[in-house]
């Protein structure tokens, strides 16, 4: 597949805003430049993708001061790209990711192999790095758990690594299902994780003890209510892939559907919140 690269020249500062109202429109990833940031959209996605997402591009240009430009990127050329920009990524001493063509990372707890292909998440951003960090005080021995938005499944692996009974794991991208599946089977957590493509409409589970949700602002909050009746009494929901400045608008949305705040972390402009049921 060949995909349309979006060269966004934009500041620091503004990049990450940037991100999380793109992340509306269908772009696979993103990729953090010293310019700003590129977006890949799939040429295959059609001319009204296109156009939609090139309005939505021209529309942020009133809010915010920033220059655009695309080209056509052969999809022979994606490996070379991903591969030479993905470093391995340490969280602490609790755990690092990387890639099968690095070595093994020493002084850490767990080590997990993942290759994103063009799916979302491999500890490098801000939010994810934060819900990895964030699962090494959450309960997960045993637990039933659901992964809303698997991206590389790389969350889903590392609490089935924590002893996770079963968690079910589900993206509407069906590249990011085929990657979680191919991720799980690298990591030998196969037998614990369950992908499925789709949405939450596509959940067979029900009662689960804890839910991760690394998505966007505007998914979290279109899903609350039913995310509070998939989690058990007494389970937990961590979410992010929510900018600081809207950090009170999910947390009151998440109060009104029956979920308490527990914790809440930062890093960057992102935040991490771990809510009670």
């Amino acid at each position: 597949m060949d995909y349309l690269k979006y060269n966004i020249r934009v500041s620091a500062d503004l990049s990450e805003i940037l991100m999380a109202f793109l992340a509306e429109a269908p772009f696979d990833t993103f990729e953090e430049t010293e310019e700003g940031l590129n977006a890949y959209l799939p040429a295959g996605a059609g001319p009204q993708a296109t156009t939609e997402t090139e309005q939505l591009l021209d529309q942020l240009r009133e809010q915010y001061p920033f220059e655009w430009s695309k080209t056509l990127l052969p999809a022979q050329n994606w490996n070379e790209i991903w591969e030479s920009n993905f470093e391995p990524v340490v969280v602490e001493d609790f755990c690092a990711v990387r890639a099968d063509f690095h070595p093994p990372v020493p002084g850490v707890q767990y080590e997990l192999v993942i290759n994103p292909k063009m799916a979302f998440g491999t500890g490098h951003h801000e939010t994810t790095w934060m819900c990895l960090r964030a699962l090494r005080d959450l309960p997960c021995q045993q637990a039933r758990l659901l992964d809303f938005g698997c991206g590389t499944g790389v969350l889903a692996i590392m609490a089935a690594r924590l002893g996770a009974a079963h968690i079910e794991a589900v993206d509407i991208e069906e590249e990011s299902f085929r990657n979680t599946l191919e991720n799980a089977e690298i990591n030998g957590v196969s037998d614990q994780i369950t992908a499925r493509c789709g949405t939450l409409d596509s959940v067979q589970g029900t009662a689960f003890d804890g839910i991760l949700a690394n998505i966007n602002r505007n998914v979290i909050l279109d899903t609350l209510p039913r995310l509070s009746e998939l989690v058990r009494p007494g389970g937990w929901l961590l979410v992010s892939g929510i900018l600081e400045q809207d950090g009170t608008l999910v947390q009151e949305q998440a109060a009104a559907a029956g979920f308490n705040l527990q914790h809440s972390a930062q890093r960057g402009n992102w935040l991490c919140l771990r809510f009670h049921r």
